[in-house]
């Protein structure tokens, strides 16, 4: 993305799984059998049917976290996703009044929080908890983006959602960039250069 904040989510298997296993079981497999996966494979409308099954499902906790696009400027697209991911574990943790036993992470690197984790190089492809997580940050920020398209209509940020592609980079070339847009990314800086 070249607009836009970084947001990652968490999901928590949480006490009725434990309570309820065999049922918390059979409702992963259906999840599995509908096609859950790593959100960047299947349709935004198949997202928001997994988003609000897993929203509305007594067997997880989740939560998102979200970090500006200027905060993504002044310390880099790197930190900033850690910090996401620092702060969606932390408001789950507030939410539920848990401290979180175990994180899965889906990457190749901590996240700077004293929590058990184990980072997993495309988490969202091998472990289930990543991909749900995957699929509730996805929706959160496509629906973000939307929200910003209402502000900002003429970049389309309804139809991109933020992405690098061929008519937001003609939206910005022909626009210049506007308030949400990562200024510290080279797509950015080129096309604005250019006007």
């Amino acid at each position: 993305c070249i607009a836009g904040p970084v947001v990652a989510g968490i999901v928590c298997l949480n006490y009725n799984f434990i309570k309820e296993r065999r049922r918390g079981e059979n409702f992963i497999r259906h999840l599995y059998k509908l096609g859950l996966k790593d959100s960047k494979k299947i349709s935004p409308q198949k997202r928001e049917y997994f988003f609000r099954m897993l929203s509305e499902s007594k067997f997880f906790s989740l939560a998102t976290g979200s970090v500006s696009e200027k905060i993504i400027d002044s310390k880099n697209i790197f930190e900033a996703t850690k910090l996401a991911m620092r702060t969606s574990v932390l408001k789950l943790e507030k939410a539920t009044g848990k401290r979180a036993d175990f994180l899965f992470i889906d990457g190749n690197f901590k996240i700077g929080l004293d929590r058990s984790q184990l980072p997993v190089k495309q988490g969202d492809q091998k472990v289930f908890v990543c991909a749900c997580a995957s699929i509730i940050a996805k929706v959160f920020r496509d629906r973000t983006m939307e929200r910003y398209h209402k502000l900002f209509p003429e970049y389309g940020f309804d139809r991109h959602k933020g992405y690098g592609t061929e008519l937001h980079r003609k939206k910005l070339l022909k626009h210049g960039p506007c308030r949400i847009h990562r200024f510290s990314f080279k797509p950015v800086r080129q096309l604005t250069q250019r006007s």
